[in-house]
């Protein structure tokens, strides 16, 4: 008998034409995976509930884990949360951008989306194609990372194709995402009390200085009254994580990838200085951390088909998107679930 051949997911060109053919699809309760400018997501609209089933079963995430909901304008937040003083100022700051703000939810969000809390978590996306596409479907549109649960996130149209192929039918093209690391999750539902979930594009310190409060670091915090569900997705232990076993350590030496065993990969943050070694990489040649984020998810997925036994990595040394990166590292690097 021949073999079986699995389907592949088409790619569309953001062009006037697809970005309406996907709205439709979407509005009919289908799968979408779009770009943004953290990692590409793969959407549904959250005001579906048996649309964004579709999305945990084809990722096989499990539902205690939430998903954040996309919208094209502040306008749109009035549908599906309670907005308090704090998220004009900070909507005013980062939005369109990669922030998401956990705040009290409407009824019209299914539990599936919260995973039966009352909060969701909700931004607007500033990458020009998935905003052209939410204003065409008219939809809050809920959209976690278009990747297998737990697995590197994707930030181009091949890893989803790589990833997801043969469990989704559209992706729509939109290069390479700008940041390269998920948004910034800060809990609002007090805003006198801000806490911060996970780090990413957005920095606690900007988030600070525009709410002129100290904003609290707590990513291990769960809703009183249900031992289950998260309170925003990206708080388990082990996440982001490629199959080759990943360890991390606060510097790595040259001296050291040089005289290891030729199949282990070492990832330095900054090319080192006349170093030509086939087992040392970088994230980026001049050290740029901006940079380095960009092309994190990248180069871990280049280096996890690659046929390495090991992968060493080293902690981003700063402030701002140095935590996001270091936040990514570690929990790659973790070798049990929270």
């Amino acid at each position: 008998m021949p073999k079986k051949i699995k389907p592949i997911a088409l790619v569309y060109r953001s062009n006037t034409k697809n970005i309406s053919t996907l709205a439709r699809i979407l509005k009919e309760g289908g799968l979408v995976a779009v770009p943004t400018e953290t990692v590409y997501g793969l959407a549904a609209n959250a005001l579906n509930a048996k649309a964004c089933r579709a999305i945990f079963k084809a990722k096989g995430r499990p539902e205690n884990d939430p998903l954040i909901v996309h919208i094209h304008s502040l306008k749109d937040l009035h549908q599906i949360a309670e907005k308090n003083s704090a998220v004009d100022l900070l909507a005013h700051a980062f939005w369109p951008g990669p922030l998401t703000l956990v705040l009290p939810k409407k009824n019209c969000i299914p539990s599936i989306v919260t995973s039966n809390l009352p909060s969701v978590a909700v931004r607007i996306p500033s990458h020009p194609v998935f905003r052209k596409l939410l204003k065409k479907t008219g939809l809050p549109l809920a959209a976690p990372s278009a990747n297998p649960f737990g697995y590197v996130s994707p930030t181009t149209s091949a890893h989803v194709v790589e990833s997801l192929g043969s469990k989704i039918n559209h992706i729509l093209e939109g290069g390479a995402c700008e940041v390269g690391v998920e948004s910034t999750i800060l809990d609002l539902r007090n805003p006198k009390l801000p806490v911060l979930l996970r780090p990413g594009g957005i920095s606690k310190n900007k988030i600070e200085k525009v709410l002129k409060l100290k904003v609290l670091s707590g990513n291990k915090i769960r809703h009183p009254n249900l031992k289950s569900g998260q309170i925003s997705p990206g708080l388990l232990k082990k996440h982001y994580s490629p199959h080759t076993p990943l360890t991390l350590s606060d510097h790595l030496k040259v001296r050291s990838a040089i005289n290891s065993s030729k199949n282990e990969a070492w990832l330095f943050i900054k090319k080192p200085n006349g170093v030509i070694a086939k087992n040392i990489f970088f994230l980026s040649r001049s050290g740029n951390l901006t940079e380095a984020a960009h092309n994190l998810f990248s180069v871990l997925r280049d280096l996890d088909s690659g046929n390495w036994k090991q992968i060493h990595a080293e902690k981003a040394i700063g402030s701002d998107i140095a935590v996001a990166i270091n936040d990514r590292l570690i929990r790659a690097a973790s070798k049990r679930n929270h």
